[in-house]
């Protein structure tokens, strides 16, 4: 039997690892033995060389199965979740899990905080007053069975392989590998105890991944192994090219998706929604076809069924359900500020990742895991793309703790708008779907 620093020699020279060879590392890993110098070699070896789909899928089993997985048999029907790659204004998980859920389908949802331009579920979650997301596996699996759908963060128990190989790679410079990347999602996600899994993966700017060859290639390799590992994976690829919704922060994007859920909010971020449920519903069975699964979801929105699903696990979560009625009582900041247009004409581009880093600035995101975040905090629209704006129309509205913050992210948030002489045609916010 080979040693350790054998199995990171082949890997560095361009072998194949077995099964059996990724299932001992990762024990080794766990138990010690493995140095986490010796991991972050192998993580190298692993991005410079590659995994194929045999590797990758017994790397996911491994980590998935170095903590628990949860048994949600006693939950009736197919659970399904949704995974998001990231973008600027991305509070779909916090209108599309309720809505999935008044429709029938279980969604157990496993999310994670935001980490540099992009915005994390769990924040926006705790800009609701009393919200706790950590709860134990044992709470989770009983709020799914109860109200439909239950939002957490992982805990120690969930891929714990992963949190520490995701620590290594986060200060050793590998976290854009394909293999890495698709098991470090897909063994928090089959660790939930789902049967299927509906991923969107960002596009663009304001995603990590930019271009749409990029995405695709991850989209694949995802769709690829989670079907390897006995689970229905679909992907829809989506833009990113400018901020979804009309806000970027915490308490504000709560709000937003609140309003998805009162049959308001956005067309952008509606139609992202609509399209990820659809998805959903028939990954759950309980629709065919989008055409099925359309009216379903809507229905679910007219009749209040989604915000009483929403309510429901808020309050089971130890949060505020007022909020869902009454979106006051999310934190507010103290600071409003107009910025703007310099010029007239149309807006021709809004660039997500400049309004990104510009919340992060004011304190709606973190640039270390360690770092606290300001519910309170963040960037409004007031126009989007192909909006017509006069000179001196406000842009954007900075959410800010003091004024000197918001006057500091004003240059900026005026700079990230581009105006041009007639409207532009804004790219389609599906641009593709696979599937095995």
């Amino acid at each position: 039997m080979q040693t350790l620093v054998e199995l990171v020699a082949k890997k560095r020279d361009g072998g194949r690892l077995s099964e059996d060879e990724i299932a001992r590392i990762i024990r080794a890993l766990s138990d010690g033995e493995l140095a986490d110098y010796q991991m972050a070699a192998l993580l190298m070896a692993i991005f410079f060389r590659g995994m194929d789909d045999a590797e990758t899928v017994a790397l996911t089993r491994a980590m998935l199965h170095s903590g628990d997985v949860l048994d949600l048999s006693g939950v009736p029907g197919r659970k399904v979740d949704k995974h998001s790659t990231g973008g600027v204004g991305d509070k779909v998980s916090i209108c599309l899990a309720p809505l999935v859920a008044a429709c029938g389908v279980p969604v157990p949802m496993v999310s994670g905080r935001g980490l540099g331009h992009t915005g994390g579920t769990l924040d926006k979650l705790e800009a609701i007053p009393g919200f706790d997301v950590a709860l134990d596996v044992d709470a989770f699996a009983r709020i799914v069975r109860e109200v439909g759908t239950c939002m957490i963060g992982q805990t120690a128990r969930i891929a714990p392989a992963d949190k520490r190989i995701y620590a290594l790679r986060d200060v050793t410079a590998t976290v854009e590998s394909i293999p890495l990347i698709v098991a470090s999602i897909l063994s928090k996600k089959l660790a939930e105890g789902i049967d299927a899994l509906v991923l969107d993966v960002k596009v663009g700017r304001g995603a990590f991944m930019k271009t749409l060859g990029d995405a695709r290639a991850l989209a694949t390799a995802l769709v690829r192994v989670g079907t390897a590992a006995g689970k229905r994976v679909s992907a829809l690829l989506t833009d990113m090219s400018a901020p979804l919704g009309r806000t970027v922060g915490n308490a504000i994007e709560t709000r937003e998706a609140i309003e998805v859920l009162h049959g308001r909010g956005p067309g952008d971020l509606v139609a992202c929604t609509l399209a990820l449920g659809e998805e959903m519903l028939i990954a759950g069975g309980a629709a065919a076809s989008a055409a099925e699964a359309r009216p379903k979801l809507e229905a679910a929105i007219a009749s209040g069924a989604a915000a009483e699903v929403l309510a429901r696990m808020i309050a089971a979560q130890k949060g505020d359900p007022a909020v869902v009625q009454d979106a006051g009582r999310l934190p507010s900041a103290p600071v409003v500020v107009e910025v703007a247009a310099q010029d007239e004409g149309y807006v021709a581009a809004v660039d997500p990742l400049e309004i990104g880093l510009s919340a992060v600035a004011l304190g709606a995101g973190r640039t270390r895991a360690d770092q606290r975040v300001d519910p309170a905090v963040g960037i409004e629209l007031a126009a989007v793309r192909g909006d017509r704006v006069d000179r001196g129309a406000p842009l954007a509205r900075i959410h800010a703790r003091r004024a000197d913050d918001a006057r500091a992210a004003a240059d900026r948030v005026r700079a990230a708008f581009r105006l041009g002489p007639a409207p532009a045609e804004a790219p389609a916010l599906v641009l593709e779907r696979i599937e095995a």
